[in-house]
């Protein structure tokens, strides 16, 4: 009997729940400095000049580098022409943007020797809001000439919904989050006999190895870089950051290791940044409620320095149309430069704003026609008889039955009910009125294709090894992995040793994001275990004189048999000893590059309770239906539902990076950033289809990002939905009781 599809216990818990996890601020090593940055305190001005003298001459400072002190090659950056420097010289753009960095003997010394720099600054006008940063009134690149970083843009059509009877329009801003890990950005560095190891809190082992060996002009076979445990990325983690390659800079040059631990509020605007997306939709359809086109223009926050926050927007390209059948859609988006934090990959990355736009323009829609928000969901919907399907958009979604996860959504909830109970407070003229959202979503995972690898060996004494090229952050791939393995194979998990996030035993690796691991990675893995056990079958044949093709493995006997004859049997150890003696070589590897990437979709429903005479949303229940193909582990995705779930509620509801209009940060700590906690959640209603993808040898789908996707729009549905009858069109994210109140007012 198969392993796969059970509720299997994660092996990371003992560890983590007795003696704890080892993360790289726990680390240390013999004649350990330590390092600080020192940050702009403006969000723009020129750098008239830089004082470090002092802090050199301090007792117990190691060394101190400024603009001037680094040679290192440039950066790589989506717009060479708006270039991230290793450390301010010139210009800082962001409050939080290092301009020298301190080494010293304890790390309060660090902290005396930070106090002692002087910087002189004249500054500069200051942008901080995207669609006045497209005006090009206040340049950050003056010698770019523009404040645009890139476009994905395709011309309008004056007469695109000519067609259409009814014409909707909307604007929105999905706003600007912070991943909030609780373990802040982290590194600690060595250099010993021409070599770099470096522990780093990281998603990408090996492109943190590949861009440290670049920019310092190091072989990439001299810089080995180990993960250990890590504390949460939520993608933000998979971008390589300058403070991490200055830490390396800084061991190779003064040839000690150096260990830098950045504070709380030096994450909170240091750590790259989520969303920060302006959109306007367009959508018309005829009387009826049938679609017939969609527009999403959209103006894309980069932050500061253009990283990957401006690709962010092909993403949402990706997913305009959800999961409807609309034959016409266009497409444009413009991503600028502000002076603000840097947005990078943020849980879902592109795919909750093209999902937020979609549904939101659904709900408008309806609400126009006077269409029950469900009953226009369903005239809409890709037939699920018509996959592959192409969109308008030139995505191939690979499989779906969108509304049968529609209806078992409405079933579970109790649809009718809940309008009836809404009906009901409407007419008493309750001050506490309910609120139901719906949001049906699709999403691409590994949506930039990438190849993964894997390999497996059987061990001397019976057990297995597999190496990952996929670095975890708690979703439980060494429990993942181990089932994999075990199953192929008929062997006990707890025979099974993981190996990831160390670029010296792991050959290579693209990483752990846009929930590629199970997809990519696992079927590596699959693929590679059934090598092993073929190659080990022959062996095992030949020793019990039977056919190949007729051996089977046991988790029983941990080890092979005849099938239908469980004995004789041969154990793993003695296969392993067997295909030494033999000179075989009980090991596989495999590089997995999938045809294409696979489209998990789903559909939410929120109750909120909204009080209309102070603005103040209640979650009331969250009821979620979920399809990511084949599951591997119940446990495991539900785990990674619930954690989605819960961040896309805190974006509906609750978290926003706010800065003034100098560019000052207003949120830099978790007193005034309002992070989600267990008190003001719901338990979550999971419910689940499967509809396994024809693109992997699992039919699994990515499913770590599906909980933001679709709960966002959901909870942001019912609070306008609970509005809706005393006129309220719109509430702004996040619906705080302040926002929800001026909205009510603004009606009045």
């Amino acid at each position: 009997m198969s392993i796969l599809g059970n509720r299997v216990l994660r092996r990371e818990d003992p560890k983590l729940l007795t003696s704890g996890g080892t993360y790289v601020g726990d680390m240390s090593l013999p004649g350990m400095v330590y390092a600080g940055y020192l940050t702009s305190g403006f969000a723009h001005a020129r750098i008239v000049s830089i004082d470090a003298q002092a802090a050199r001459e301090m007792p117990g400072v190691v060394a101190v580098f400024t603009a001037a002190d680094i040679d290192l090659k440039a950066a790589r950056t989506f717009n060479q022409a708006m270039g991230r420097p290793w450390l301010a010289g010139d210009t800082v753009r962001f409050v939080g943007e290092p301009l020298a960095l301190v080494v010293a003997e304890s790390p309060a010394l660090v902290e005396d020797a930070l106090e002692l720099i002087e910087v002189d600054y004249d500054p500069l006008p200051v942008v901080v809001d995207p669609a006045e940063a497209l005006e090009d009134l206040t340049l950050l690149f003056p010698e770019a000439g523009t404040n645009v970083a890139s476009r994905f843009d395709a011309p309008l059509a004056d007469d695109f919904f000519a067609a259409c009877e009814v014409v909707v329009t909307g604007e929105l801003y999905n706003q600007r989050l912070a991943p909030g890990s609780l373990e802040v950005r982290s590194v600690l560095a060595s250099w010993e006999d021409e070599e770099l190891l470096v522990h780093v809190s990281s998603q990408v082992p090996h492109t943190h190895r590949d861009v440290i060996a670049k920019s310092l002009g190091i072989d990439p076979a001299k810089v080995r870089v180990v993960v250990p445990d890590v504390g949460g990325g939520f993608g933000a983690k998979a971008t390589v950051y300058p403070e991490e390659v200055l830490v390396a800079y800084a061991a190779r040059a003064l040839g000690r290791p150096v260990k830098w631990v950045e504070s709380r509020s030096a994450s909170m605007v240091g750590l790259g940044h989520g969303r920060s997306q302006l959109q306007r939709f367009t959508i018309g359809s005829d009387a009826d409620g049938k679609v017939l086109a969609y527009r999403l223009e959209v103006v894309q926050d980069s932050g500061a320095y253009p990283l990957v926050g401006s690709f962010l927007p092909f993403l949402t390209k990706m997913m305009a149309t959800g999961v409807y059948a609309i034959p016409a859609c266009e497409f444009t988006s413009t991503s600028v430069v502000t002076n603000a934090t840097p947005v990078v990959s943020y849980r879902g990355a592109g795919r909750p704003e093209a999902t937020a736009a979609i549904e939101r323009a659904m709900d408008a829609l309806a609400d126009e026609l006077g269409i029950d928000p469900a009953e226009l969901r369903r005239r809409n919907f890709i037939p699920a008889g018509e996959f592959p399907y192409n969109t308008a958009m030139g995505s191939s979604y690979d499989s779906g039955d969108y509304a049968r996860d529609l209806e078992e959504l409405l079933a579970q909830a109790g649809y009718e009910g809940l309008l009836e109970e809404q009906r009901t407070r409407r007419a008493e003229g309750s001050a506490l009125q309910l609120g139901i959202g719906i949001s049906t979503y699709v999403e691409v995972t590994n949506g930039v294709m990438s190849p993964e690898f894997a390999r497996v060996e059987v061990l001397p004494g019976g057990g297995a090894r597999v190496f990952t090229g996929v670095a975890p952050q708690g979703q439980g791939h060494d429990t993942s992995w181990s089932m994999l393995v075990g199953d192929a194979l008929g062997m006990d998990m707890d025979h099974i040793e993981v190996v990831h996030g160390d670029t010296a035993r792991v050959a290579r690796g693209v990483g752990t994001y846009g929930s590629r691991s199970l997809q990519v990675g696992g079927s590596a893995i699959h693929l590679a275990s059934l090598e092993v056990a073929k190659i080990a079958a022959a062996v095992a044949a030949d020793h019990l004189e039977a056919d190949p093709a007729d051996i089977v493995f046991d988790f029983d006997v941990h080890g092979a048999h005849v099938a239908g004859a469980p004995e004789p049997f041969v154990t793993w150890a003695q296969i392993a000893g067997l295909a030494a003696s033999r000179g075989v070589d009980l090991a596989a590897e495999t590089d997995f590059n999938p045809e294409g990437p696979t489209y998990p979709f789903g559909a939410h429903l929120a109750v909120v309770e909204v009080d209309t005479e102070t603005g103040e949303v209640r979650l009331v229940r969250l009821v979620a239906v979920d399809d990511a193909g084949t599951i591997l582990n119940p446990m495991l995705a539900e785990g990674q539902i619930h954690g989605g779930l819960a961040q896309g509620i805190a974006q509906a509801l609750y978290e926003q990076v706010r800065f003034d209009e100098l560019g000052n940060p207003l949120t830099s700590n978790f007193a005034d950033y309002h992070l989600v906690s267990a008190d003001v959640m719901p338990s979550f209603e999971l419910h689940h289809t499967s509809t396994p993808t024809p693109r992997n040898p699992l039919g699994a789908k990515g499913i770590g990002e599906s909980g933001t996707i679709g709960s966002v729009p959901a909870v942001w549905n019912a609070v306008v939905d609970a509005l809706s009858h005393l006129g309220v069109r719109h509430v702004p994210m996040p619906a705080t009781p302040e926002t929800v109140w001026k909205a009510i007012r603004g009606t009045a």
